[in-house]
C-alpha cells in the first residue's frame, strides 16, 4: 500500500506497514513493562508481533499509524472481537500512542489531536465490511482514553470489576461500544 496516507493537523495517517513493526512494538512494550494499561505481562518477541500483523485484512482488520515529523509516534487498530464466527460483525477497537507524546516532545502542538485523527481514519469504513459494533476495553483509571472513546461516539456498556491484576493490584475494566 505504501506511504500514502491523510495529513490531518501535522500528522500523517496512514496503513501500518511491515517496516512499522519495531517502532510498534517499542510503543507496546512500553506499556507492557511501565502500565496498567495493557494486561500483557511480557513484552512481546518480534515474532508474535509479525503474527499479529498476519491477522490485518485491510478491511474489518486493519492496522493504521500516525506520524508526527515523519515518525510514527501512535497506531491504532481494529481486531477480532471474539473468536466464535456469531461475532464476526464486531470488531475490538485499540489505540497506543508513544508514552513521550503526551508531554508534547515535537513543541509544535501536534500531539493534540493524534488519536482523534487515528480514529477518523480508520473507524469510517468499516461498515462497509460488515462491522456493526465496534468494542474498546479499557483499563482503569485512564482519563485521557475514556475521554478520546467517548469523543468519538463510543458509549460505556459495562465495568468489570477487578477483573485483572497487575503489578500487585487488581484492575477493573470499562468496556465500550459504538453502533456503526
Amino acid at each position: 500500500m505504501g506511504k500514502k496516507g491523510v495529513l490531518m493537523n501535522d500528522i500523517l495517517v496512514r496503513p501500518g506497514l511491515l517496516g512499522d513493526l519495531d517502532v510498534i512494538n517499542s510503543i507496546y512494550n512500553h506499556y507492557v513493562c511501565h502500565t496498567h494499561v495493557t494486561f500483557d505481562i511480557e513484552p512481546w518477541p518480534m515474532t508474535k508481533r509479525l503474527d499479529w500483523f498476519s491477522k490485518f485484512d485491510g478491511k474489518s482488520y486493519q492496522l493504521s499509524v500516525a506520524e508526527v515529523d515523519g515518525k510514527v509516534q501512535a497506531f491504532a487498530y481494529t481486531g477480532q472481537f471474539r473468536t466464535k464466527a456469531a461475532y464476526n460483525s464486531s470488531a475490538e477497537v485499540t489505540i497506543y500512542s508513544h508514552h513521550q507524546l503526551q508531554t508534547n516532545v515535537t513543541g509544535k502542538g501536534a500531539s493534540k489531536g493524534v488519536g482523534k485523527a487515528l480514529y477518523n481514519s480508520l473507524l469510517p469504513n468499516l461498515a462497509q465490511f460488515g462491522i456493526h459494533r465496534l468494542y474498546a476495553v479499557i483499563a482503569l483509571p485512564n482519563k485521557i482514553s475514556m475521554g478520546l472513546h467517548q469523543q468519538m461516539g463510543f458509549k460505556q456498556v459495562a465495568i468489570l470489576d477487578e477483573v485483572g491484576s497487575k503489578f500487585g493490584h487488581m484492575i477493573s475494566v470499562a468496556m465500550l461500544e459504538k453502533r456503526l
